[in-house]
């Protein structure tokens, strides 16, 4: 799924494309995807691009004088932006295409989605906040005002393990399975370990692994074509997608968790005092 990094760079890269360019055609293709319909598609034709923001892993182009068009990638979708579009109407059926902006310069982008369960998700808003994900979104840790004293608060009475804390987006916009591994090996934390039972010094190291993780990520992603941001977000990635390999730090072999529709990544040596994680439905660490 692509998180805060992987949108942030779409966000630059379509900033630079889209910008000042006319939008001409919408085309949805799986009529699934898009999840309002007033304004319509239509309402953002002959329009030019104003801005591009980014709220969570929401992507927002904001179009003069009209609406905006927020998409959710979610965990299969992707952008892929093309210089010349194929010309012609794209046919509904059961590819990946699911929505296809075209521009008047010829270029735009096609919205994808691979796999059964189809989850991107297209609205067409005259405030962002009007779509659901985005008002309930938490501040955004990357954000100047998101300093360490706002994020103690945060977690001050929070009884869940530091896993799903981190990837809860009304608590903190942007962070996924991904990067919450990432932040957490950063830290030398369990995914286990209760929020609320941390102490100050371990609050003061997490914030700085959650601050230094995303901002790492998003500095390799910079400047990179969308086409490649997947490869790179991968490359970038230390234990989250490694299980059985060594840990770049201490050598320890990477161990997994499952659930039911995801998993997450570990070191014992670094992050659980050398005791392998129980399976997650014990939620506790083996004897």
């Amino acid at each position: 799924m692509p998180e805060l990094p992987e949108v942030e760079a779409l966000r630059d890269f379509l900033t630079e494309h889209l910008t000042g360019r006319e939008i001409v055609r919408v085309l949805p293709v799986a009529i699934s995807v898009l999840k309002t319909y007033d304004p319509p598609l239509t309402a953002l034709e002959g329009r030019r691009v104003a801005a591009v923001h980014r709220h969570g892993k929401f992507l927002d182009v904001e179009t003069a004088d009209g609406p905006h068009l927020v998409t959710h990638l979610a965990r299969a979708g992707w952008l892929h932006w093309k210089d010349g579009l194929p010309s012609g109407m794209p046919k509904p059926g059961k590819g990946p295409l699911a929505l296809r902006v075209a521009l008047e310069t010829g270029a735009g982008f096609d919205l994808t989605e691979a796999g059964t369960q189809k989850r991107l998700a297209v609205y067409v808003v005259a405030d962002p906040q009007q779509v659901p994900g985005v008002a309930r979104l938490g501040p955004d840790p990357l954000a100047d005002d998101f300093d360490e004293a706002r994020f103690a608060a945060l977690l001050d009475g929070e009884r869940r393990q530091l896993k799903g804390a981190l990837r809860d987006q009304s608590l903190i916009a942007g962070v996924g399975n991904a990067y919450s591994d990432e932040i957490l090996y950063a830290a030398k934390m369990s995914p286990f370990k209760l929020a609320a039972s941390l102490t100050d010094a371990e609050t003061a190291r997490l914030y700085a692994a959650l601050r230094g993780t995303l901002t790492e990520a998003v500095e390799r992603s910079r400047g990179i074509a969308a086409g490649r941001l997947k490869a790179e977000k991968k490359s970038g990635l230390r234990v989250h997608g490694r299980a059985g390999e060594p840990c770049p730090v201490c050598g320890d072999t990477i161990r997994e968790v499952s659930f039911s529709d995801s998993s997450l990544q570990y070191c014992p040596t670094c992050q659980t005092g050398g005791k392998p994680l129980a399976d997650r439905r014990m939620s506790r660490l083996l004897k």
